[in-house]
């Protein structure tokens, strides 16, 4: 596995998806990723190595846009798929949300819960969709890592070169699950995604309630504090 890959998409994106998540974007019942699709036959992911996690899970999409590049720029609906297939099952949206909310969590009835996530997955995907489109080989650097054999969190250190030659750091930060290590933050610049949303809600949440965020966040607003991605 090489250890530069190319990519304008994180995985808060792990993103966040997925990635990105986007993502990273992420599981059980209630939340998405436990009905996403397995990733395609080959496209193995070695979820005991966080480290390796990343690079696997870029180098899948890369094969993936590379095969049929031009279908995802015509059509949103398949850049979702993608980022379903490659991204949901690695990034732990559900543990991401409960961050984001905090309190609010433990008060929320398992409908919010389930809205909210939703509602937090389409958001990054729709922050950093394009972007993943335009995933190309060759400008992402993953850093040699070692994780504590003990711990159950782990960061993985990553640089992205720009287009004008300079590069910006991008942190994946992990945790151990019963399926292995998953996603459930990125930070670009030192600024997290998760704590964009959380600061950026907290007040209004006090202010409104929860149903008013996640139908802001059904709407497509973001906050304003959110990390872009590097172009």
């Amino acid at each position: 596995m090489k250890a530069k890959l190319r990519m304008k998409f994180t995985l808060g994106a792990l993103g966040m998806v997925a990635l990105a998540a986007a993502a990273v974007l992420t599981t059980a019942a209630v939340a998405a990723t436990a009905s996403a699709p397995a990733p395609a036959a080959g496209a193995s992911v070695n979820t005991q190595d966080p480290t390796q996690l990343v690079q696997d899970v870029a180098s899948n999409i890369l094969k993936a846009l590379d095969a049929n590049r031009s279908a995802y720029l015509n059509n949103p609906q398949k850049v979702r798929e993608l980022a379903n297939q490659y991204l949901d099952p690695y990034f732990d949206s559900r543990y991401a949300a409960q961050l984001v909310l905090g309190r609010s969590w433990r008060t929320a009835t398992e409908d919010q819960r389930t809205k909210f996530i939703e509602a937090f997955k389409n958001s990054m995907l729709q922050n950093y969709g394009n972007a993943l489109v335009n995933f190309t080989a060759n400008r992402l650097k993953v850093q040699p890592g070692h994780v504590d054999p003990g711990s159950d969190l782990a960061t993985v250190s990553t640089t992205i070169a720009r287009d004008n030659g300079t590069t910006v750091p991008v942190l994946y930060v992990l945790h151990k699950t019963p399926d292995g290590w998953k996603a459930w933050d990125v930070k670009i610049e030192g600024i997290s995604y998760v704590k964009s949303f959380r600061d950026d809600f907290a007040a209004q949440i006090d202010q409104k309630g929860l149903d008013a965020v996640i139908t802001r966040l059904e709407s497509g607003e973001k906050p304003a504090g959110l990390p872009a991605p590097p172009k």
